[in-house]
């Protein structure tokens, strides 16, 4: 069975191993007797389903969750038992790939506008007339 991402994406099941852990924090003996935390492992650089430039956009978007060895960590610990816990993990993990699926928009150059240019200048001028105005005055009798 396969983890569907959107139409043209899919995990592979062994692509994607999980290890149950015990939760950190306070919660009592729930907290302290059993593993509900579960740990996501997904191998990035080793998985066929991604297409390469999908791949490097989920290893920058993962960032601390990512290993230097392309693997994605996700812990989840959110709720008391197991199957949530799994579910939140892999919801998590979809989120990231689908968010990696979106190409990036180029950006387009701009010229600044005539007003924007008018205001800056405007601005400046402002500015240069406040610090002129702070200067010192030099009498005759001084100089």
């Amino acid at each position: 069975m396969a983890i569907v991402v959107n139409e043209r994406i899919s995990l592979a099941d062994d692509e994607v191993s999980e290890q149950f852990v015990r939760s950190p924090g306070p919660g009592g003996q729930n907290v302290n007797k059993l593993a509900t935390a579960v740990q996501l492992r997904f191998d990035a650089n080793g998985s066929q389903s991604l297409p390469d430039d999908v791949r490097e956009r989920l290893m920058e978007i993962a960032g601390s969750r990512a290993t230097k060895h392309g693997e994605i960590v996700i812990s989840a610990h959110r709720f008391r038992t197991r199957e949530r816990n799994r579910e939140d993990a892999l919801e998590r993990l979809v989120s990231l790939v689908r968010r990696a699926a979106v190409p990036v928009k180029p950006r387009k150059p701009t010229q600044p506008s005539a007003a924007s240019k008018r205001r800056r200048l405007d601005d400046k001028r402002r500015r240069s007339q406040l610090k002129v105005a702070r200067r010192r005055l030099v009498s005759d009798t001084e100089a």
